[in-house]
């Protein structure tokens, strides 16, 4: 007897990550199916891989031209070049600005205006402010900001520590607010588990591994505030206070430094997956307390956008919102000189950029006819 249960979570996934290759969801079992040989052999490679899969010996794997057959969700952008979906750290020194700096980064999220030029995607955000209090933030809010009402940006000053209630905390808040696009921990020691100061490697990358874990399934960045250590470091990222752990489950980090405390030029180092290394120089408004931009190591630039998929962009427009065909039939209206199937395997692996850059949600369908696909503008920009 088969497992039903595993046989269900076959048909659930759409990413060959997720359990499964592309050629299980992909066979579809209607009512209008005839059993001609080619239906026998996709049933039989089908029962077969359950099988395989039963076996406690048995390690996933799937084939390159299957990886290049999946569409897979990518990291979208909250600040393009400076943060995306997951969990990343901002790591200094205690009182060097770290507070202001979320401050400021909560913001500009909330009100979707640009950060030292670099874009923002607009949202709601929680700013879980653990060591401060609700005057203080007002004192601290109003002048960065002046009194303007912003109503996208909450502050809470308690919660629930990790595996002790936070994640139900956060999925309540996302829940009732479900444009949120980013959650501030400040700091990471007060919601962490009461223990000794002797952290382990594995405690550490655990207790990220949660935050990563929450952040990704929700589409969501997890900005957690952290302290860096006394002592130098060959590496800078090494300062941050605890075990390489912390980064290494990390999306990304931000290290931010002072030559003395009382400087108010400061520098921020930035490493992550889905960003380039930087180092952004800023100098604090002394007056508003808000750190400003003056220059940069590295300028964030993304890569060019290929011609093929500018041109499939254009399919979609505000007047006409959606385009469906086969891969044959696009590879047609774009008069390229392109099969079906590499079309579809460039289309796969641009499907993040299509999103990011054009706003456009691409999806296929692979059936015994071919590729069928569907390019839609997201609804948020057809009310504009």
């Amino acid at each position: 007897m088969f497992d039903e249960n595993k046989m269900t979570a076959l048909d659930s996934s759409v990413g060959a990550d997720e359990g499964q290759s592309q050629i299980c969801t992909d066979t579809i079992l209607s009512e209008n199916s005839s059993y001609d040989n080619d239906f026998e052999e996709e049933r039989e490679l089908y029962f077969r891989k359950i099988y395989r899969m039963n076996d406690p010996d048995y390690i996933h794997t799937i084939s390159l031209s299957e990886l290049y057959d999946t569409v897979y969700k990518s990291r979208m952008p909250i600040i393009d070049g400076l943060l995306y979906t997951g969990a990343y750290i901002l790591a200094g020194a205690p009182k060097i600005g770290k507070s202001f700096l979320v401050a400021q980064i909560a913001y500009h999220v909330s009100t979707g205006q640009a950060l030292w030029g670099y874009d923002v995607k607009k949202g709601s955000v929680l700013y879980l402010a653990l060591e401060d209090d609700y005057q203080r933030l007002q004192e601290r809010m109003s002048r960065m900001f002046g009194v303007e009402a912003i109503s996208d940006l909450f502050f809470a000053v308690c919660a629930n520590q990790i595996g002790r209630g936070l994640e139900n905390q956060l999925k309540y808040f996302i829940t009732e607010y479900p444009n949120t696009k980013l959650i501030i921990v400040d700091t990471l020691q007060k919601v962490r588990e009461n223990a000794s100061d002797a952290y382990s490697y594995a405690g550490d990358y655990d207790i990220i591994s949660k935050l990563k874990e929450f952040g990704d399934r929700y589409g969501i960045c997890v900005l957690i505030v952290h302290h860096t250590r006394k002592q130098p470091s060959g590496d800078s990222f090494e300062m941050i206070s605890g075990t390489t752990g912390l980064l290494g489950c990390a999306d990304g980090a931000f290290l931010m430094q002072k030559e003395k405390r009382t400087d108010d030029q400061a520098t921020l180092d930035v490493v992550g997956r889905d960003q380039p290394d930087q180092r952004i120089y800023l100098s604090r408004d002394k007056e508003h307390l808000i750190w400003c931009f003056e220059k940069a190591d590295k300028e964030f630039r993304k890569p060019p956008i290929e011609p093929l998929i500018e041109q499939v962009s254009k399919l979609v427009t505000v007047e006409k919102p959606e385009w469906k065909g086969t891969a044959t039939q696009l590879a047609e209206i774009l008069k390229e000189n392109i099969s079906p199937n590499v079309l579809s395997r460039k289309l796969n692996v641009s499907a993040g950029r299509l999103l990011q850059d054009f706003n456009i949600n691409y999806e296929t369908k692979r059936t015994r006819t071919g590729s069928h696909i569907t390019l839609t503008l997201q609804s948020d920009i057809i009310k504009k």
